[in-house]
């Protein structure tokens, strides 16, 4: 028995795979005394060692402990991977996607859209597609909306396109005309928005709460606002000479108003449609279309939809207004006053040339327009 497990032994030996002579001289010759063998074992179990490295842990672990040619060996193949590896890159460097940071909060604040930006893919990016659940709607919104899901209504983006280029052209042409402009948004988290709209658009800004009567009942409302006359460059000269026609004048009105919220502010443009005055309005499949001047149908809900329609108007306000400024370079006014002023500056100019005006009937209430603010 025991030759045969010898003989056995032999032949397994032959055929065992070579690693190097070295480390398998090293291999098959050390031998752990820490723990005898036992009776029960075979011969071959007892000859064989107890833990043989494999090729690929002592390459891994000790590089040294191979012969040199093996390690040069090794050695170039490292170095030919690498230079695989290398132009593999260089070829594929600039294949794939691009990650990069798409939505910014404060992008669409600080740097709206143009009215010449604007695309299907921004609107539906800004969720002016969504709408409220369909047992809010209101049906003067059905020419509006494109269909249904989930018990939604879809509002078409190519309506509110349209509907918003057209919005942007009015802004651009009040602007140009040199008109009042003011945005309007009281719900939280429009404040930056209306801000912004209306600092592109050189118009003002109403972020709280529209006190009742304030265009109706402007006499009594406004009556401790300080008035003031601008040129068209728009300089305070009311110590020009028209520190008196402050005296009887009305505060002035809007000549345009943009709003964000309708719901809420349905007060203001009622006001706002007593004095005859245009409104813009962003719609949403609850409210109702008839009470703004304008269309705009979108989601009112979303901050991303009214900082894109507020910034478009903006842009639109700041391209009225350059245009209006390069026309004033070459000498050429886009507006014209009142008639309460071009009456009082008539009479002053004749009065000091001597000429005594023609007295015409009192009016207590002048009109309202032209460059008076209060």
């Amino acid at each position: 028995m025991i030759v045969r497990s010898l003989v056995r032994q032999s032949r397994t030996g032959l055929f065992t795979p070579p690693i190097s002579s070295q480390v398998c001289r090293r291999a098959f010759l050390s031998t752990d005394a820490s723990q005898p063998p036992s009776l029960s074992q075979t011969p071959a179990e007892v000859a064989a060692p107890p833990s043989q490295p494999l090729a690929e842990d002592i390459v891994a672990s000790e590089p040294e402990r191979l012969p040199w040619g093996a390690r040069r060996a090794l050695g170039n193949d490292i170095a030919n991977d690498f230079i695989t590896r290398t132009k593999l890159q260089r070829k594929t460097n600039k294949l794939g996607s691009t990650l990069e940071r798409r939505y910014m909060p404060g992008e669409l604040i600080q740097n709206p859209p143009a009215p010449k930006d604007i695309s299907l893919e921004l609107l539906m990016a800004s969720q002016t597609h969504l709408g409220h659940n369909t047992s809010l709607w209101n049906q003067g919104n059905a020419r509006y909306i494109e269909g249904t899901r989930n018990g939604m209504h879809i509002i078409s983006l190519e309506q509110t396109a349209v509907h918003l280029r057209r919005a942007a052209r009015v802004v651009e042409e009040v602007a140009y005309h040199g008109g009042l402009i003011l945005f309007v948004g009281t719900r939280r988290g429009q404040m930056d928005i209306v801000v912004r709209a209306a600092e592109l658009a050189e118009g003002y800004h109403l972020f709280t709460k529209w006190a009742p009567g304030t265009i109706t009942n402007r006499d009594s409302i406004l009556a401790r606002s300080k008035l003031r006359v601008v040129d068209e460059n728009g300089n305070d000269i009311t110590d020009r000479g028209f520190t008196p026609l402050l005296d009887n004048h009305r505060p002035l009105c809007p000549d345009l108003v943009v709003v964000l919220n309708p719901t809420e502010n349905y007060v203001l443009l009622r006001e706002c449609a007593q004095e005859a005055i245009p409104t813009i309005g962003l719609i949403d499949t609850n409210a109702d279309p008839g009470r703004v001047t304008y269309v705009i149908p979108g989601n009112d809900d979303s901050w991303r939809s009214a900082a894109v329609v507020a910034g478009v108007l903006g842009r639109a306000g700041e391209l009225g207004q350059k245009r209006r400024k390069r026309d004033l370079e070459k000498g050429v006014v886009t507006w014209q006053n009142s008639e309460e002023v071009t009456r009082y500056i008539t009479k002053t100019n004749l009065a000091l040339q001597g000429v005594k005006a023609k007295p015409s009937k009192p009016n207590r209430w002048p009109l309202s327009g032209g460059r008076v603010f209060r």
